[in-house]
């Protein structure tokens, strides 16, 4: 069956049956009470997936806690606050993270592969392409891929920004069945769960459901997601069609059971394009393509692409292939793409047609800037800050 139209998951009590599952765990969930690394906890959360590998069952693995198992070493007594520090000590923890789930699986003889991501690596149709393909591939051939950011690379600039959001793309780009994201919380509650009266949601439905709810606590000390995180990553998963688990590390056995542990959210989307789904949500944009009132109707109307005729103007600094944010006269973001030309080669391009170009400056500046299979609509909002994010939806 075609991925992109294979139905989702229904129901929590069909998890044991479903083909592959995406696993996401937090640093809170693998470190002791002073944020290191505890093998522990990390060999009792392989026994689970070894479990479901035994089964039959496909598991990707996108783990946290490369910088938790980097502190001890480095004599750190917390987590980093500066970008350049965070990448030594993820440099250090990735190794000895990677190692000590090795030994663990292969206690289990179960193989497992690293992978490490950054959200540049995964905006570019190449790149993205290959991070698909190995990761089936590792799956095929019975390994268990590891995930994580590649921190030590990222900047502020290209990073996903947690690891919750991570999962939520890689559930997308490798067509899991479902998404489980494992806290050091057993569920969504109706409020903070240590307030008398909290109550825990057993199912979510809709974002109707979630109305009113305090979703408001902070991330742990080692880790950086808290729940306003991790809901912003069910968003992106249930909108494209893969149901989502939320509990706690030490209910893994009974969610993948399907038993009534954790928080249930349902499917509310269908799938689409995952090379789309990587623009749309993993895309920091390089700069803006300003468009007249004809081109916004073309783009967003009638999903045409985007030619240089339309084009009033630019900002920023790209290159071919990198997402750009296309712009109304006012500076209302209204979609982002892949464009086709740097940042120096547009300026020349303004207001002439493609027979104009191909006269003028001959074949090969007569294609599209944007084209309408690279570009995504974005629910309208004002221009903003820069790098701030923008709600994108899937056209």
């Amino acid at each position: 069956m075609d991925p992109v139209s294979a139905p989702a998951l229904t129901d929590r009590h069909r998890l044991p049956a479903a083909p592959r599952i995406v696993i996401k765990v937090g640093s809170s969930s693998l470190t002791d009470g002073h944020g290191r690394l505890d093998p522990d906890r990390l060999r009792a959360l392989v026994e689970v997936l070894a479990a479901r590998h035994a089964s039959g069952g496909q598991v990707v693995l996108v783990s946290s806690g490369a910088i938790a198992a980097g502190l001890g070493p480095l004599g750190l007594s917390s987590r980093p606050r500066d970008l350049a520090t965070q990448q030594a000590t993820a440099s250090v923890g990735q190794g000895i993270l990677v190692a000590h789930y090795a030994k663990a699986f292969w206690d289990h003889e179960i193989r497992v592969g690293q992978v490490l991501l950054t959200a540049e690596d995964t905006v570019r149709r190449g790149h993205y392409r290959n991070a698909q393909r190995a990761l089936g591939r590792l799956l095929d051939l019975g390994v268990v891929p590891i995930v994580n950011e590649n921190d030590t690379v990222a900047t502020d600039e290209i990073r996903f920004g947690d690891n919750d959001r991570l999962a939520a793309l890689v559930s997308h780009l490798v067509h899991a069945d479902a998404l489980v994201l494992l806290t050091d919380v057993d569920g969504l509650y109706t409020g903070p769960p240590s307030r008398a009266g909290s109550t825990r949601i057993a199912t979510v439905t809709g974002p109707q459901d979630i109305e009113g709810i305090d979703i408001s606590a902070h991330g742990s000390a080692v880790g950086t997601g808290g729940m306003v995180t991790k809901l912003e990553s069910v968003a992106i998963a249930t909108g494209s069609g893969i149901p989502v688990v939320l509990t706690s590390a030490a209910q893994a056995a009974q969610a993948l059971a399907g038993d009534d542990v954790g928080t249930w959210f349902a499917a509310t989307g269908r799938r689409a394009s995952t090379r789309l789904m990587w623009l749309a949500h993993a895309a920091h944009t390089r700069g803006r393509l300003a468009l007249d009132d004809g081109a916004v109707r073309a783009v967003v109307e009638r999903r045409m692409s985007l030619l240089p005729a339309g084009i009033t103007g630019v900002e920023g600094d790209f290159e071919a292939g990198d997402p750009v944010d296309l712009v109304t006269a006012d500076g209302t973001v209204v979609a982002r793409g892949l464009v086709g030309y740097s940042s120096a080669e547009v300026p020349d391009l303004l207001g002439h047609t493609t027979s104009e170009l191909r006269a003028e400056l001959g074949p090969g500046y007569d294609r599209v800037v944007v084209h309408r299979d690279d570009l995504v609509l974005v629910r309208r909002r004002p221009r903003t800050a820069p790098r701030q994010r923008q709600d994108v939806g899937l056209s």
